[in-house]
């Protein structure tokens, strides 16, 4: 089968809001409810675009939220008992700790925190080497007094970990990402397996590495890193385990990919790819002009690369499904100083535009592309064959949208003419749910995203997250759906997706996997101030990076609650959903 139709899907997503009955006694007529939210209270560390507030986690006994400050290199605590005024108790200083500990001989060694997570009384944060490429750490710490437990060894940028359900095991996402302008450094990504003995006191683990040297790639996971071997090119971006502990299910972001792993015997079992959103069907239409001031949402001849970062999973009679927030990525950081030659002959693009500088990239727009001199790759074989976008039957593509050279010059032409068909971009603009048994797609928000926004905000729509320029991102994967994450609340699912570009977080009834409804948009942005003032903190929360959810058995009020970090507003807002009936 080929390429094409392996990867292109409709869309499957539908504008309705869903209200299922709940039927306490037969007898009784059902009683159909949905959700609100609404927010209570926000801890505001002070500091913009910083990322200052991460990825959060959250204690039921001693009510304290746990949150990432990649700007301090610690971890904020927060006294959260008070869900209405949340305020910081101290912060963790990592790195100290595992000098102190003689783990490290100088803090100069020690990078970002990336993830935390809490399970039964234990804290882990998977911490990053101040020079990426080497290998990273996971510290353990007691919830109830805050003290050290012990630390050990990962792969290369731990960037998320999460624990099992059972919590018996922890799962680390190494992403092994090269060292930046050049890849002379690649290392390759893995998924560390920790068992865990934790008996409330002691700690004792064992970890088991998966690395992807052996493992079958196939078609339609998208390659492209530079002179990488496969084992290089994956990247693990975030993980999801299974409600009975047994999957693992990691995100390969920039390889538009999910990993199942087994964990009972710690191996992989397979990857499958996403697939490419094909955005010229009816329902899949996007904004890709950031020049034109108005909302201009329709179809474009251009495939969408999903590349989820946060992904979640859920269980619906007895089928395991995997939820996408449909970001996407591009390679670029890791290129911008090899040599034109170099560049070209992995397929990417050397800019020569005299206000960039010469360099190697992967974005680039029609706009460029079509422009002589602008595009005029030294290598024929590096050059895209544009010809039916160039005064043709394509004419009529948005040529702002950015799209990737490399992958494009790989999957773009797709009947084998040697002509591009479609471009491929980055990100999906969308959330997505799969069956996780059949790799199939069941259900995409098409391009309901870019339509909410763009109703609540008109042409301030697709902005971006640090400053108030309308439409900025349009052509740049638009409101960016990055934070993801899952909620069950009386006899339904729902999901909470946070934009990290417009702000604001979506949420959907996902009870019925391939009926998926929109229930709100909930954002409390500001486009209306001035850019001072939203430096400041006056526009409302920017960028949600990190969300938790926390059950009414859980909470500090006895209310279902959802805390979202939020890294470039640097603050952190507790929002309580509230169940209500449906007239």
């Amino acid at each position: 089968m080929s390429f094409q139709k392996n990867l292109l899907w409709a869309s499957l997503f539908s504008g309705l809001i869903l209200s299922s009955g709940c039927n306490n006694n037969d007898n009784e007529p059902a009683v159909e409810t949905t959700i609100s939210m609404q927010q209570l209270g926000t801890y505001a560390s002070g500091v913009f675009d910083e990322s200052a507030a991460e990825i959060v986690a959250f204690d039921a006994n001693t009510k304290q939220t746990f949150l990432v400050n990649a700007n301090s290199g610690q971890i904020d605590v927060l006294n959260s008992s008070d869900v209405s005024n949340p305020t910081k108790n101290l912060s963790i200083n990592l790195a100290q700790t595992l000098q102190d500990n003689g783990i490290v001989g100088s803090t100069d060694l020690v990078g970002a925190a990336n993830s935390v997570a809490v399970k039964n009384g234990l804290m882990a944060v998977a911490v990053e080497a101040e020079t990426k490429t080497d290998n990273g750490w996971v510290m353990f710490y007691k919830v109830s007094d805050l003290s050290f437990v012990s630390a050990l060894e990962v792969g290369a940028l731990p960037d998320m970990l999460t624990f099992s359900p059972n919590g018996e095991l922890l799962v680390v996402a190494n992403e092994g990402e090269p060292s930046e302008d050049t890849y002379a450094i690649d290392p390759e990504g893995s998924i560390s397996i920790i068992d865990i003995n934790w008996d409330g006191n002691s700690l004792s683990t064992d970890v088991t590495a998966l690395g992807f040297t052996d493992i079958s790639i196939p078609e339609g996971v998208l390659l492209n890193g530079y002179n990488a071997t496969p084992a290089q090119d994956l990247e693990p971006e975030y993980v999801a385990i299974s409600e009975d502990s047994t999957r693992a299910f990691v995100a390969l972001q920039e390889n538009n990919a999910i990993v199942d792993v087994d964990l009972t015997t710690k191996t992989i079992n397979k990857i499958f790819a996403l697939g490419l959103k094909d955005h010229s069907i009816e329902g899949n239409g996007l904004d890709g002009n950031n020049k034109d001031d108005m909302v201009n949402i329709k179809t474009e001849n251009a495939l969408g690369m999903l590349m989820p970062d946060s992904i979640a999973t859920y269980q619906v009679d007895g089928v395991n499904y995997v939820l996408t927030a449909n970001e996407g990525d591009s390679r670029d950081d890791w290129l911008l100083a090899l040599d034109q030659a170099s560049c070209e002959a992995a397929g990417f693009y050397f800019n020569k535009e005299e206000d960039a500088g010469e360099q190697c990239i992967d974005e680039i727009t029609l706009k460029d592309a079509l422009d002589s001199d602008v595009y005029e790759p030294a290598s024929t074989t590096a050059k895209l064959n544009l010809s039916r976008f160039d005064g043709s039957d394509l004419s009529d593509t948005v040529n702002r949208l950015k799209f990737s050279h490399s992958l494009t010059l790989k999957h773009g032409d797709l009947d084998g003419d040697g002509t591009i068909d479609k471009i491929l971009s980055f990100g999906g603009r969308s959330f997505s749910i799969f069956n996780a048994e059949t790799g199939e797609q069941v259900f995409d928000s098409g391009d309901a995203f870019e339509q909410i926004t763009a109703e609540k905000y008109g042409t301030d729509f697709n902005n971006d997250n640090a400053e108030n320029a309308a439409e900025d991102r349009s052509d740049n994967k638009g409101p960016e759906p990055e934070a993801l994450e899952i909620a069950q609340i009386g006899n339904k699912t729902y999901a909470f997706i946070g934009l990290e570009r417009m702000g604001g977080i979506m949420v959907y009834d996902i009870t019925t996997p391939s009926e998926a409804t929109f229930i709100e948009y909930n954002s409390n942005r500001l486009t209306d101030v001035t850019n001072d003032v939203l430096e400041a903190g006056g526009a409302g929360d920017l960028g949600p990076e990190g969300m938790k959810f926390v059950s009414a058995e859980n909470s500090p009020n006895g209310q279902p609650l959802l805390i979202v970090a939020s890294e470039v507003s640097g603050t952190t807002t507790f929002y309580q959903i509230n169940e209500i009936e449906v007239d």
